[in-house]
């Protein structure tokens, strides 16, 4: 093969410009609203199945981004429409709030009062042993600790733990208080010089 045809396969693309600039941002859209319409939970809490449609959603998109074309060049302008069209939503939803908060959507309290809401849970396909499992990897040994967790939009759970009461952070105290009052009469006894007889 001359020289002159690898430099065209690589560099000469196959489709017109406009083209595989167009393909890439149709794609875009398409996930971020096929995503979106998924739920929250497809974008942190993936168990093997979710990952295995994520891996292959996009191989299968990877076809209609590039279409015929093989060339360094289109792969180039493909990449840079992605990032093109990504910061430019990303840019535009930052200054518009509710307009993110309906692309993105609204955190959701799974758990609020130490009250375990199964039907949101239900709603957003997280059983309750992921929930645990979540709690645990944030420090919390079961969720009867947890107060409040919430959905985040990002698909991120954040747990907020039980505070005790105020009569119960008294009597804590209490018992500090006086054990510290013991140790402080075993440690002046051992230093008193024995009595006289």
């Amino acid at each position: 093969m001359p020289t002159h045809d690898i430099w065209k396969d690589m560099f000469v693309m196959g489709l017109p410009l406009l083209e595989k600039i167009l393909r890439p941002i149709i794609v875009y859209l398409f996930l971020v609203i096929s995503l979106r319409l998924s739920g929250k939970r497809e974008l942190v809490q993936l168990n093997p199945f979710d990952l295995v449609v994520l891996l292959t959603l996009s191989n299968t998109v990877q076809n209609a981004i590039i279409g015929d074309d093989n060339s360094v060049s289109g792969g180039l302008i493909g990449a840079t429409s992605l990032l093109v069209i990504n910061y430019l939503v990303v840019r535009f939803l930052y200054g518009h709030n509710k307009l993110e908060q309906i692309v993105e959507g609204q955190a959701d309290v799974l758990i609020e009062s130490g009250k375990i809401y199964t039907d949101r849970l239900k709603k957003e396909l997280i059983t309750q042993s992921q929930l645990e499992a979540a709690a645990r990897k944030q420090g919390f040994d079961s969720l009867q600790e947890v107060d409040k967790c919430i959905l985040e939009p990002s698909g991120n759970l954040s747990f907020v733990g039980k505070r005790p009461d105020p009569e119960s952070l008294r009597h804590q105290e209490l018992v500090t208080h006086l054990k510290n009052l013991m140790e402080e009469v075993v440690r002046l006894r051992g230093s008193q010089p024995p009595a006289r007889a």
